[in-house]
């Protein structure tokens, strides 16, 4: 596969630079069959010259090829893309768990800049951005035109410079001005604490090279916390995680599960499919797993709760997830930074495809009494333009999700699904303020309570 994209740019590089190789892309066109294609490449060269000729003002050769091969790339789905050397940097950086902006993970809809998720505590989170935003204009000028990655490299910058964003939210009468200043963006992608004294609560940001470690480290802090009674259960918080590393999630789904497939990826050729097994060994020794979701919950988190619904260890509590399955890989072009292309779909162990689909939980909990009666703002895969279809896999019943896991006791139907009538509004500074955290923290108590109420239970390690 690398070796035929490096093939066709490197024939529209020499057509672009008025370099005569007809007998060599004749070939290369009569080898594919492809004569229609020898064709388009003379008109892709034709219209580079007009360009150079005619443009109202000097072109840079340089920047007008990039964006020719980035349309060429955002126009396949939205998440292909081309990264010039600085941007490929900027994606090494972040995959390693550091770097410069302000926070937020984006797409594209509309011709507007779309918030998937703000990162914690970064200045788009403190300055209240929120998942579905639509940035439409950057120091008042307007974001229309410009592809996702120009989008994002204005946003990115030295630390301590401010940048002014516009930002259209749905529900408010008027867009919303915000001056942020751009941060060296050092996420901490695992956060946890002790609920009480008996329910560990881990939260993972995002999936880059410090997740599966850190969660490690933070399960063995959290024993070390818990009352003389033990952890009870484990609230793994995957809302608002817009995804990441392949082998990440990976890993961190294996912590939970001794055997059995993890994730499969089909690729556009049957010998290209992928597969990923468990090995032996639960880090949190059998305890009940509860794992949250919503729509910010993209990616690399839906295969760790998907693998995790399916083999049936965690309870899935929230709301639909994004419904991003797809899987892109970053193809390295030497000395001319790389492409980043969807080549594959993933799917859960019991053979779902979740693209524009997204993980239904296995409880559903709003997060907000408004978001009952106002409806959950559109913010899904299936949304963007472009979206790759949802194509094989398990076919769903209409609003399930398989498998369903089956609780004792009638402990689903005891979930209050709606927060109460005059319940606090949402402080992430208030733990007891997030109502799908504390339902989740209670479904773990009452599953203890009945477990212990159960003949011949063993005890938990």
């Amino acid at each position: 596969m690398k070796r035929r994209v490096r093939s066709v740019a490197a024939v529209a590089g020499a057509f672009a630079a008025g370099i005569v190789v007809g007998p060599m892309v004749a070939a290369w066109a009569q080898d594919g069959g492809r004569a229609d294609t020898y064709r388009l490449l003379n008109l892709f060269g034709d219209v580079f010259e007009r360009v150079r000729a005619e443009y109202v003002e000097p072109i840079n050769d340089r920047d007008a090829i990039e964006n020719a091969i980035n349309g060429m790339l955002t126009g396949l789905d939205p998440h292909s893309s081309y990264l010039n050397q600085r941007s490929y940097r900027d994606m090494q950086v972040q995959t390693r768990g550091e770097f410069g902006g302000l926070g937020i993970e984006v797409t594209q809809e509309g011709g507007y800049i779309k918030v998937i998720s703000p990162i914690d505590e970064t200045p788009a989170f403190r300055a209240g951005v929120k998942a579905g935003d639509l940035i439409t204009h950057l120091n008042g000028n307007s974001v229309q035109g410009l592809s996702l990655q120009e989008a994002v490299e204005q946003m990115r910058g030295e630390r301590g410079t401010s940048i002014r964003i516009t930002i259209r939210r749905e529900g408010a009468d008027r867009p919303l001005e915000l001056s942020l200043t751009r941060e060296v963006i050092r996420p901490q992608v695992v956060r946890f604490r002790m609920e009480g004294n008996d329910v560990g609560y881990i939260r993972l940001t995002s999936f880059n090279e410090q997740t599966d470690a850190g969660l490690r480290r933070a399960l063995q802090t959290l024993r070390q916390q818990a009352g003389p009674g033990g952890m009870k259960g484990l609230v793994l918080d995957l809302r608002n995680n817009p995804g990441g590393l392949l082998d990440q999630a990976v890993q961190v789904t294996d912590d939970f599960l001794d055997q059995g497939e993890i994730v499969s990826t089909r690729a556009r050729r049957s010998e290209d499919a992928q597969r990923w097994n468990a090995k032996a060994g639960d880090i949190a020794q059998g305890l009940p797993l509860v794992v949250l979701i919503n729509g910010g919950s993209a990616s690399a988190s839906e295969i760790v709760a998907g693998a995790l619904q399916d083999h049936r260890r965690a309870i899935v509590l929230g709301v639909k997830s994004f419904g991003k399955g797809s899987v892109q890989t970053v193809m390295p072009i030497p000395g001319n930074g790389a492409i980043r292309l969807t080549t594959a779909r993933y799917y859960t162990p019991s053979g779902r495809s979740i693209q524009a689909t997204g993980i239904e939980p296995d409880i559903e909990v709003l997060a907000q009494r408004e978001q009952a009666t106002a409806g959950i703002p559109r913010e899904r895969e299936a949304d963007l333009r472009r979206a790759l279809r949802n194509e094989g896999g398990v076919q769903q019943p209409a609003g399930a999700a398989i498998p369903k896991l089956e609780l004792p006791g009638g402990i689903a139907e005891r979930i209050v699904r709606l927060p109460a009538e005059g319940a606090p509004a949402f402080d992430p500074t208030k733990p007891e303020t997030d109502h799908q955290l504390q339902q989740a923290v209670q479904l773990l108590r009452n599953l203890a309570s009945v477990q212990a109420q159960a003949p011949g239970r063993r005890a938990a390690r």
